[in-house]
């Protein structure tokens, strides 16, 4: 599959994420977001997966290689920092088109420390907004352009990481 169709369909499934995420659910729209988008599109896929259906999930996405068992993926780009913290998943789509990272962290203010790490790596930031329970920010590098939300729900704060190439 072409470079350029696969970006399109992966921005095509993730704006489906974003709206359904933003129309279903109650609360910020950073929750919504986040909920729409990694909860329901790597949780809901990849809770409780088996091995074998892993497989047929792999190919049916296209090569889309899903991560549920405390590892990134094993394409997740190198060089990009992540938060330290329980890593809780994360999908790769096929052909390097992007990735998302999904770790269980201590608190929301870990946003600062992600985003120092990320501008010392040659990330510049944009569109950041953060509160005591939950963080966004888009950080574009020369290779990628990594968009991080935080968000706490029930008690459980999360990083996320959506990855893609520049």
């Amino acid at each position: 599959m072409p470079a350029l169709r696969t970006r399109s369909v992966v921005t095509a499934l993730l704006a489906a994420g974003l709206v359904l995420g933003t129309t279903a659910c109650t609360g910020t729209p950073l929750d919504n977001i986040v909920e729409g988008v990694v909860g329901s599109g790597v949780d809901q896929v990849t809770e409780g997966i088996d091995e074998s259906v892993r497989g047929l999930a792999e190919d049916v996405l296209g090569g889309a290689e899903l991560s549920t068992d405390g590892e990134l993926p094993s394409t997740f780009p190198q060089g990009i920092p992540l938060l330290g913290g329980e890593i809780l998943g994360g999908a790769g789509g096929p052909d390097g088109a992007g990735w998302v990272a999904r770790i269980r962290i201590d608190e929301a203010a870990a946003f600062e420390g992600a985003r120092a790490a990320l501008e010392g790596a040659g990330f510049t930031a944009s569109n950041v907004s953060s509160d005591a329970t939950s963080a966004f920010g888009t950080f574009t590098g020369a290779e990628y352009i990594v968009n991080l939300a935080i968000a706490t729900t029930n008690g459980e704060t999360t990083a996320t990481y959506v990855v893609t190439p520049v």
